[in-house]
């Protein structure tokens, strides 16, 4: 009788799985998980993430969904915060697959993050794209399910120290500093190398700790009078750094960092004392793209983000949005539907692999081997500088908007 009565629960508890299965198959929306970092040090940079995964499932269901074969499905963002914290993110990640069961996942702002996040996509086998994360460890790690259309720092990185090399008089002389989290670390090794690598000598390498107060090391930077400092950082850092130099009234003849200066609130922070600040990028609002996806250039996405946030769109956001739009050719080069199975989401990783489109952001085309594994490498890197409070494309020379302001003016004389 014991026997019986359990067989007869197990039954029902089979029945009902299955019943929980069929209703996740039958949706007629694509659930899509999102991880980013919504409070914590790196919401500012989570919230661009965010615009630009917002922006991207509006324009798709303005237009009535992905169209799979003749037939459109809306879509859905569930939204997991990871709290500027690894941790936090992986188990934002685990909630969305086991609790939400989404179709696939647009990933966090940060690298740190991302490479928590990665190994629980990869245990469940469900794809993700970061629209931001940039740090070359996230693509050396080779993770099947998880990829990128930012491209590494160490893919852009070179660029603007190129351009800087390429002027005359050139620097000869650089101070490069890093905060201590995977991104920043990263981007302050490029900009080594590529410094070696152009003959500009390096008087200083510095790693600090992430959110330290620069005041006193570039105090000490002050005495060696480097004609460049260049920094890796995330947005907040880079302001303070800004703010910093300003107060011990040193100004060097080129000031570089990277993520951050296309930023609105790094202009919106520092005023006057943005301009000529150099960055590296790989979109901006003036760039020559066109596309027949969603939006046809980037002047019209950008006017597509002044309309819905009223606030420029930068590169992360760009990239977020274009993360949206690699999920969406995927989907309908294999006809996926709602409720993916593990066969339907690995063909996806296969598409994402065969994806080669020109978007409003510009090329995305995935690597399938080498150091840049699922990172995006259709980009060309640009080196942009703030010129009267705008982001104007300064290098390579061949594709520049404007010539670069070099040396920087004194902070006093602005």
């Amino acid at each position: 009788m014991k026997r019986s009565l359990l067989f007869t629960l197990s039954l029902i508890t089979t029945l009902m799985l299955a019943t929980t299965v069929f209703a996740e198959e039958a949706r007629n929306f694509f659930k899509v998980g999102v991880v980013i970092e919504l409070s914590g040090d790196l919401a500012t940079g989570g919230n661009v993430t965010k615009r630009g995964y917002d922006l991207w499932a509006q324009e798709v269901n303005a237009k009535g969904g992905i169209d799979i074969k003749g037939k459109k499905y809306q879509v859905k963002l569930f939204y997991a915060d990871a709290q500027s914290n690894p941790s936090s993110g992986a188990s934002a990640a685990e909630r969305l697959i086991t609790q939400e069961h989404v179709d696939f996942i647009l990933g966090p702002y940060s690298s740190g993050v991302t490479m928590a996040v990665a190994p629980v996509v990869e245990k469940y086998k469900i794809p993700m794209i970061t629209g931001s994360a940039e740090s070359p460890l996230i693509w050396t790690n080779k993770f099947v399910y998880t990829f990128g259309t930012v491209p590494p720092v160490n893919f852009s990185g070179a660029t603007p120290i190129n351009t800087l090399a390429s002027l005359n008089p050139a620097p000869k002389t650089a101070v490069i500093l890093g905060s201590n989290d995977t991104f920043s670390k990263a981007t302050a090794e490029a900009f080594k190398a590529a410094a070696e690598h152009a003959k500009i000598k390096v008087l200083k390498f510095n790693i600090v700790p992430a959110g330290q107060d620069l005041t006193p090391l570039l105090s000490a930077v002050r005495g060696l009078k480097p004609d460049l400092i260049a920094f890796g950082g995330h947005d907040e850092e880079l302001i303070k750094m800004v703010k910093s130099l300003r107060q011990i009234d040193y100004t060097p003849k080129a000031l570089l960092m990277h993520y951050g200066v296309t930023e609105p609130a790094f202009v919106n922070a520092l005023g006057k004392d943005a301009n000529q600040v150099f960055g590296a990028s790989v979109w901006t609002a003036n760039a020559k793209t066109s596309s027949k996806i969603l939006w046809p250039n980037a002047a019209s996405y950008a006017a597509a983000s002044m309309k819905a946030f009223n606030t420029p769109a930068d590169y992360t956001q760009a990239g977020s949005s274009a993360a949206g739009i690699a999920f969406q050719v995927a989907l309908q080069k294999i006809g996926a539907t709602p409720g993916m199975s593990e066969a339907q989401r690995t063909s996806l990783v296969k598409a994402l692999e065969q994806v080669d489109i020109d978007t409003f952001y510009g090329k995305v085309k995935f690597a399938t081997s080498g150091q840049y594994y699922h990172a995006n490498v259709g980009m060309t890197p640009l080196t942009v500088q703030i010129q009267d409070g705008k982001t104007v494309i300064v290098g390579p020379a061949n594709i520049k908007d404007a010539a670069p302001q070099y040396p920087m003016k004194a902070w006093k004389g602005r």
